[in-house]
């Protein structure tokens, strides 16, 4: 006889003799757990054992009258057999074996043992219960008896959330009346007392039936009656006990509680399995709500992105030059702002748009979602062409500004260059044309006749030796037109009034030639020493000019080559002026020759040099400024020379910054290509690895931001090249941005796949066994298959893919899953979202309309006060707002159609 009081220790029936608290825990103790010890002295209350007797009766009942018949007396009604054998077999839909018919006592034990082998086939094992205690009618027993089988058909397939199934029964009652005031279910025995729980119980199946508002916590009486009177008479639930025995009793009898809580469970099955329905429903909903907030964040995001670079490139196209240098820097200080404010919020802003976009795919995937296609003009593709004109732009504005800075650098230079030779040759100019157009010639003797002729020629050779001069002034003139100076109006004045007068001097210089011409032969007599003197005192006076006005000529340059050039021009330029001093001695010697001469020979000179204006005093006056110039222009030359070293230790540290950073950001790019491919671990440490690897690049970014101070320095000092590096600022700035997101590409790569195995179930091992499977076979690193690639991993994974009809049609079948757009390439993440589905399970339409069936009572439509009713108040009016109207032939006012709703949440078909 086995040992009911081992397999089930706080419910305990029989004699002490019978005990054994060593007994194997049968399989009543797997669902039902130990709680209390209150009767560990096998004796059971008398109150207890009353209500007890009446709640078990009354459960007996509850199914013999289907059969139409009922007991009276629990203990004397069950000792022959019969009526136990009768109730399992209606309580468990089965046939027991024949009865025996016979009044003996030993046909009475057969039955009952018939009755308890059934009970034991159905895996109870029974305690000290047998079959010679049922016939005797030891009542302990018998209600023992009854208990186990309440248990074993009424109580343990009872199961909320995998609890047990005491715990389940327990759950099912705080959940259904937890939003009751003066309700807290935590056991089956006091938390019933007031009959609250009972009430609040029907009022949450059936609220007509009870009204909860008018019941008092301190009326326990009327509060039981009036649920047990309503249970039985609209819910077919027998009375089972009596208020006045629970209200006196100071702990009611647990067994009973729940065996009449049972009973309601099972009455309201039906809103149970509604219930497990709308849990379905609000699951599926949540998943789609959530995924909707994702769509609408992705298309705000990409539209205040999308916005911000509309706004941001007409500002970078806008090319209307300045008039000045100052007005351009303050374009190019306003560039560089952009640059280091504005924009790197963008970047992160775009970069953080794709990883949502990625994020919320995955999503869609894992929930059998179709996949998201963002608004016309919105899509990630989109994103990156408006960038890419973006940065186009940007770098074409950038280009623009230097041209400028360098095109208005050279105005300036050639309008004072055209200012300091206008200024000369007007200086020149003043009273030529007086003299010209003076007649002296009509009154003069013939030796001042030729020596007037002799002045013509001198200046006519000087006429021509500043014909060059006139040139240079037109042609800067011109160069300034062609660069569109501001001030060009003026400029093309003055040159024109320049050019005017210069013509006019010619033609008064032809004029007065051919009058002076007309009276040569009346000359006789020429000083042949003021004449020599007048021929070389001029060239040499030209000589001078120009040598002033070279000292004096202002210089651009760019380079340390192009100043060092200028230095040598100008040592050349000192090399020739000893050849120069004794020209100039030479031609002082001639003018003291010629007074020598006439002081020797008593000649008193009439004034001046009558063939030249070049006085020997204007010659000495010259000399010494040349002299003065000479070391003025060796400062100049030497500051440009400084400036230009300067420059050059910038191209060089630069260059020395750029040189490290530029290979440090490609040795970073194959190092994360590296890491992508040879990832180990689980994905937590390969994500924990990748977080702390982009840790130490973003502690990077103080070397780039002195490589910009740096190029900052750069760009003010006006250097526009750099043969000591090839990287360019612009090159470190795209690199920079392409390794901060590649490695956040890379992370989010991660997060999906761990995304991917916990929504699908799949275990470490495995994520593990499909990264290595394809890492194999991508052969060369370009995280993608090709076909035959694809089917060799298949193949290692025990896919029958082989080369034959059967094994064809399974891998076309496969590839038009993870290739749908024919791309013949499988990428990680299709190849990860293939082999999920096919280990795991996902709900389906067909799964979602199928719960709405159950809420909508089997009809064909819902109403929206059943959603209203059955599912959370933002789930319900979501689907009210979302599902079309039913347009069945069954159709009511108000029918929602469920159906076309469902498979649209699986893109299935469209609302």
């Amino acid at each position: 006889m086995v040992d009911y009081h081992a397999a089930n220790q706080s419910y305990q029936y029989g004699p002490s003799s019978g005990s054994n608290g060593a007994g194997g825990g049968g399989s009543m103790g797997d669902y039902m757990a130990q709680e209390d010890d209150w009767d560990r002295d096998l004796l059971l209350d008398p109150a207890w054992e009353k209500q007890q007797r009446k709640t078990f009766t009354a459960w007996c009942n509850s199914h013999l009258r289907k059969a139409g018949t009922q007991i009276e007396n629990i203990d004397e009604d069950f000792r022959d057999g019969l009526k136990l054998m009768l109730l399992l077999e209606v309580i468990s839909g089965e046939r027991l074996p024949k009865p025996e018919r016979g009044k003996m006592r030993v046909h009475k034990i057969n039955n009952v043992n018939k009755a308890l082998d059934f009970i034991a086939s159905k895996g109870v094992k029974l305690v000290s219960i047998g079959a010679e205690e049922i016939v005797d009618g030891n009542a302990k027993m018998t209600l023992g008896m009854i208990w186990t089988i309440i248990l074993r058909f009424a109580i343990q397939d009872i199961s909320v959330e995998e609890t047990s199934a005491k715990e389940g029964l327990l759950l099912w009652c705080q959940r259904k009346t937890a939003p009751y005031k003066n309700v807290n279910v935590q056991n089956f025995h006091i938390s019933w007392k007031d009959g609250l729980a009972f009430n609040a119980l029907i009022h949450r199946h059936r609220p007509e039936l009870i009204e909860y508002d008018k019941l008092r916590k301190d009326d326990p009486v009327t509060n039981l009656n009036n649920a047990f009177e309503v249970a039985e008479k609209y819910l077919d639930i027998p009375k089972m006990l009596d208020a006045e025995d629970i209200v006196n009793t100071a702990r009611p009898d647990e067994k009973a509680i729940m065996t009449y809580v049972s009973s309601f469970y099972h009455a309201f099955s039906g809103a149970q399995k509604a219930e497990t329905a709308a849990n379905r429903i609000c699951k599926v909903l949540a998943v789609n709500q959530e995924n909707e907030h994702l769509m609408e964040d992705y298309e705000r995001l990409a539209s205040d992105l999308l916005e911000w670079i509309r706004r941001t490139i007409p500002w970078l196209e806008d090319r209307v030059p300045q008039k000045t240098i100052q007005e351009m820097q303050q374009k190019l200080e306003d560039f560089r702002d952009y640059r280091r404010v504005h924009k790197p919020p963008k970047v992160q802003e775009k970069c953080q748009l794709e990883i949502n976009f990625n994020t919320l795919q995955t999503k869609l995937r894992l929930s059998n979602r179709p996949a998201f296609m963002p608004s016309e003009g919105r899509m990630v593709s989109d994103i990156n062409n408006c960038w890419q004109h973006l940065e186009q732009a940007e770098k074409g504005y950038e280009e623009w500004l230097l041209n400028e800075i360098r095109r208005l650098e050279r105005l300036d230079h050639l309008a004072e260059k055209f200012r300091q030779k206008a200024s000369i040759h007007e200086a020149w100019t003043d009273g030529k044309e007086a003299m010209l157009k003076h007649r002296d010639y009509e009154t003069a003797t013939l030796s001042d006749i030729k020596a007037l002729i002799r002045k013509h020629e001198a200046f006519e050779s000087d006429l021509a030796a500043h014909q060059d001069r006139v040139e240079q002034i037109a042609a800067i003139a011109q160069e300034l037109n062609e660069l569109d100076y501001y001030d060009s109006h003026n400029v093309n004045t003055r040159c024109q009034k320049i050019c005017d007068q210069w013509d006019a001097l010619g033609s008064l210089t032809h004029s007065r030639r051919e009058a002076l011409e007309k009276t040569e032969k009346q000359l006789e007599t020429i000083d042949q020493l003021h004449l020599e003197y007048a021929k070389r005192a001029a060239p040499f006076n030209n000589w001078m000019e120009s040598a002033m006005e070279d000292l004096q000529d202002m210089f651009i340059v760019h380079t340390i080559e192009e100043i060092e050039g200028l230095i040598s021009a100008h040592d050349q330029f000192k090399s020739t002026l000893p050849d120069a001093d004794r020209e100039r001695e030479a031609i002082l010697a001639i003018h003291k020759e010629a007074q020598r001469i006439a002081e020797s020979n008593h000649i008193k000179l009439s004034g001046s040099n009558p063939y030249t204006t070049v006085t020997p005093q204007i010659i000495n006056s010259k000399w010494e400024k040349v002299q003065q110039l000479v070391p003025k222009r060796d400062h100049a030359l030497l500051e440009e020379q400084s400036k230009q070293q300067s420059n050059e230790h910038l191209r060089r540290q630069f260059a020395s910054q750029a040189n490290i950073v530029g290979p440090w950001i490609q040795t970073k790019m194959e190092e994360i290509g590296r890491i992508s491919i040879e990832m180990n671990g689980t994905l937590e440490d390969q994500l924990s690895h990748l977080k702390q690897y982009e840790r130490s690049i973003v502690d990077y970014k103080p070397n780039l931001d002195l490589l910009e101070q740096q190029h900052q320095l750069i760009q003010e000092a006006l250097i526009f090249d750099n043969k000591h590096t090839n990287y360019t600022m612009e090159h470190i700035r795209v690199g920079w941005e392409q390794l901060l997101t590649t490695i956040a590409r890379t992370i989010n790569e991660i997060e999906n796949q761990i995304l991917t195995r916990d929504a699908k179930g799949i275990s470490q091992e495995q994520m593990q066994e499909f990264r290595a499977s394809f890492n194999h076979f991508d052969k060369d690193h370009g995280g993608a298959l090709g076909p035959e690639e694809f089917k060799a991993c298949l193949i290692s994974l025990g896919y029958d893919v082989e080369n034959d009809r059967q094994g064809d049609a399974e891998f076309n079948r496969i590839m038009s899953v993870v290739d749908p757009n024919h791309s013949g390439l499988v990428t990680f993440q299709a190849f990860i979202d293939f082999m999920s589905r096919e280990t795991t399970d996902t709900d389906t339409a067909d799964q979602v309309i199928a719960s709405f069936k159950v809420l909508a009572g089997d009809k064909n439509f819902i109403t929206a006060e059943e959603l209203r009713r059955e599912l959370p108040p933002d789930q319900a009016e979501y689907c009210i707002a979302r599902m079309a109207p039913y347009q069945g032939p069954d159709a009511v006012p108000g029918a929602l159609d469920y159906k076309s709703f469902s498979t649209a949440l699986y893109g299935e078909s469209d609302l």
